[in-house]
């Protein structure tokens, strides 16, 4: 069974979010801010990161350069209200493996999860 680490500092995203991966059979842990997500993404063995990047303390561009520079190969789906185009190309140079613009349709999301975490 694949693990999704959820940072989303929007509580109630978040737990829409985990409820409905955990009714597809995802087990899930949930954190609010970057510096709890970079703890959470070394340390821990999970499949799949979901990040927002409008976090508190650390930002997800920071976590996400972060993970990157420290050589974590986890897949991870950028969340964000930002839908600029020139973010979403940022955000693949960095080496995010898909974005997805707030808000969007749960089955959407699931199936990037889904795809995302049958690679790793």
């Amino acid at each position: 069974m694949k693990r999704v680490l959820i940072v989303e500092d929007e509580e109630r995203l978040a737990a829409f979010i985990e409820k409905g991966l955990r009714k597809n059979g995802f087990t899930t842990a949930v954190v609010y801010d970057g510096e709890q997500a970079l703890e959470m993404a070394v340390g821990k063995d999970f499949g799949l990161l979901l990040l927002d990047l409008g976090l508190p303390q650390k930002d997800g561009w920071a976590v996400l350069k972060e993970l990157r520079s420290r050589k974590v190969k986890i897949p991870i789906i950028i969340i964000t209200a930002t839908s600029e185009d020139s973010n979403r190309q940022l955000a693949f140079s960095l080496g995010a493996d898909d974005y997805v613009n707030k808000p969007f349709r749960f089955s959407d999301l699931l199936d990037k999860v889904k795809s995302h975490s049958h690679q790793n």
